[in-house]
């Protein structure tokens, strides 16, 4: 699984009018399924994206994780992570997990995180989506398993 985590003030996911979820402070995450990823990846990526010390202590430096700043996390599936872009002009997909698979591991993925932590929002899975956000930093990571 691939998340590109993205540190942020405010981000927010719309289907239209209508905004599925919204955070301050914290993690606007993009999620990619592949083929070969199974729960067991999920879980991983979750642990990842929660201790991943992307926040500044106040010496500046980026010592904390989501859990010590109280933010949120905002994830957004986005099948286009998992191409296969190593040749020509156009991606290849092959590499992507099939629609229902990638649905199914991505809602285990929302269900886990909101176990983990609070608040946690989310995207539609196959949805037609706008996101909006403010990068802090701007600060970006690519973190998969």
């Amino acid at each position: 699984m691939i998340a590109l985590i993205q540190r942020v003030t405010r981000a927010e996911v719309r289907v239209g009018e209508r905004i599925l979820g919204a955070i301050e402070l914290g993690i606007a995450a993009l999620i990619g399924v592949r083929r070969a990823d199974e729960e067991s990846d999920a879980d991983r990526l979750i642990e990842r994206m929660l201790g991943y010390r992307i926040f500044p202590d106040p010496a500046g430096r980026m010592n904390l994780d989501l859990g010590s700043v109280g933010g949120g996390l905002l994830l957004v599936p986005q099948f286009t992570l998992a191409a296969d872009t190593a040749r020509g002009m156009r991606p290849g997909f092959s590499t992507a997990a099939p629609p229902d698979k990638a649905s199914a591991l991505f809602e285990y993925l929302v269900q886990r995180a909101s176990e983990r932590h609070q608040p946690v929002a989310s995207g539609a899975f196959g949805a037609h989506m706008q996101l909006s956000m403010i990068n802090d930093g701007p600060v970006t990571f690519w973190l998969e398993t």
